[in-house]
């Protein structure tokens, strides 16, 4: 008699994915914070974006205040109650838990890294604001942002990650205008909730590790997610592009930034530089996303 062929082994979710975007956020957050706050270069830069932001701020401030005044702490619990109950009626439990992770480690590790971990030393630069490093709005603006991705139906998710990504941009950008925030706060904000989308992809291949709550594949729409990608691939280039070039002429500029255009481009930079991070870090949510589901489906 033929031996009879040995079972297939079930595929595992893939921890290793989320463990390496957690880690290189974690570091991205590490670099900003060690460049725009520690160095004098990086620190001239910020806060000339900063106060680049000052001009046409009486015109810009009206459209800023209404993006401003909707993030709260009553947004982030109507969206964590709103996102868990989607996730419940789909029967998606571990999504629930993976969006309570990401909302509340992401805007309670904000406070904690602003508030007691990430100083702000005299580097010799005049700074008219105290630390502020990470962003609390901007945090709060990308973790309701990647919660909605996280919990919509699977064929809406790439059109939902462009909107949650300009949404963000625009909320970091008034922060800005406000004059609360450099850019590298908010992009420190954004790279924290990426961290935290990590290990919430850990826990959720921890808890469901053979991807049983993964979804209905018939709702997959691969081409959408690469049209998506490929769409937030070329924003990060093209602002990272535009940031880069803007941030050099600026730095030519130093050690004094003259009032005028030579503010503005830093100001240009720093937005620019905001919108290059963000995008790039939606464009590896959805591939993080992606890759775990395809994994988990793969015979």
């Amino acid at each position: 008699m033929g031996r009879s062929a040995p079972e297939a082994r079930p595929r595992r979710v893939p921890v290793l994915p989320g463990a390496l975007v957690a880690v290189a956020a974690t570091i991205g957050v590490a670099v900003t914070w060690q460049f725009f706050v520690l160095s004098t270069t990086g620190r001239a830069l910020d806060v000339g974006a900063l106060e680049g932001a000052a001009f046409g701020r009486n015109t810009l401030w009206r459209a800023a205040e209404q993006v401003l005044d909707v993030v709260s702490v009553p947004l982030l619990a109507a969206v964590l109650l709103a996102t868990t109950l989607l996730a419940v009626v789909r029967r998606r439990v571990v999504l629930a838990v993976q969006v309570a992770v990401i909302m509340g480690g992401a805007n309670l590790t904000t406070q904690v890294l602003k508030h007691w971990l990430l100083d702000r030393p005299d580097v010799g630069i005049g700074d008219q604001l105290l630390a502020t490093l990470p962003s609390g709005h901007t945090t709060a603006a990308a973790s309701v942002a990647t919660a909605f991705v996280l919990v919509v139906p699977r064929r809406i998710r790439p059109a939902v990650a462009v909107v949650g990504t300009v949404y963000t941009v625009v909320t970091g950008v008034s922060t800005l205008v406000a004059g609360w925030h450099r850019p590298s706060d908010v992009v420190a904000a954004v790279l924290v909730v990426l961290a935290w989308s990590g290990v919430a992809s850990v826990v959720g291949a921890l808890m469901d590790p053979a991807g049983r709550a993964s979804g209905d594949p018939a709702g997959d729409r691969p081409r959408r997610t690469a049209v998506a990608v490929a769409l937030l691939v070329t924003g990060a280039l093209v602002s990272g592009l535009g940031a880069g070039l803007a941030l050099a002429r600026s730095a030519a500029a130093l050690p004094d930034l003259a009032p005028g255009r030579e503010l503005v481009t830093a100001y240009a930079g720093g937005s620019l530089g905001i919108a290059a991070v963000t995008c790039a870090c939606f464009a590896a949510l959805l591939l993080l996303r992606r890759t775990t589901e395809a994994a988990a489906r793969r015979p």
